[in-house]
């Protein structure tokens, strides 16, 4: 898995047999903080390389090390500054090794007269792009209705009044749902006459017996 995100390291060093084994690990730990474990090897073997090939042929032992991370390539570049240094001549070995060993490489001159060693290697095509974990997405519709309260049934009917609208009874609900709509016409509502028994009430426009 490689970073999406360009990355750039630079350090300086002066160059000494101790320092060589430093520098490695440093690089080595810049990479797999990358996510360029694949490329530890490689990269530090020959960054590894040019610094002692360095060591040994020049005297200004000050040396800069830079490593660029595209998405695409790591770009690796060794500049050293003593401006008797001649890549061509005191650094053939290394160079025959990262032509061998790179996707791509050169060495360059700067306008301070520092020799620039670079040397490139491009990540595998199906690990450029990391696999990312996605946060599950919110839920947009509504949540369900909360629970309606239970009353115990006795407890409702030592309560004076009605029953609150929406509390169940033992498993069944105080109040009933109406559904809109006509009454059927053999169907005539029910009331509660002053005597306390049922009793019919007309449909409209019927006047009862009694009341003409």
């Amino acid at each position: 898995m490689k970073t999406a995100v360009p990355c750039y390291y630079h350090l300086d060093v002066e160059v000494s047999p101790e320092r060589v084994g430093q520098v490695r690990r440093i690089l080595a730990a810049h990479l797999r903080f990358w996510d360029l474990e694949n490329l530890v090897d490689p990269v530090c073997s020959g960054a590894e390389m040019l610094l002692r090939a360095i060591d040994e042929h020049v005297s200004d032992k000050n040396t800069s090390i830079e490593m660029w991370w595209n998405r695409q390539h790591l770009i690796t570049a060794v500049a050293g500054h003593d401006r008797g240094l001649r890549p061509d001549q005191d650094l053939r070995g290394c160079l025959r090794h990262l032509a061998a060993h790179s996707d791509g490489w050169g060495c360059c001159a700067t306008g301070t007269g520092s020799k620039v060693i670079w040397f490139s290697r491009r990540a595998r095509s199906g690990e450029r792009v990391p696999l990312v974990p996605t946060a599950p997405a919110p839920i947009t519709r509504e949540g369900l209705d909360v629970p309606r309260e239970t009353v115990p049934a006795a407890r409702l009917a030592a309560a004076p009044g009605p029953a609150p609208a929406g509390l169940v009874l033992a498993g069944r609900t105080a109040c009933a749902r109406t559904v809109p709509g006509p009454v059927p016409a053999d169907r005539t509502p029910v009331g509660r006459g002053s005597d306390g028994r049922g009793s019919a009430v007309p449909p409209p426009g019927r006047v009862p017996e009694g009341a003409r």
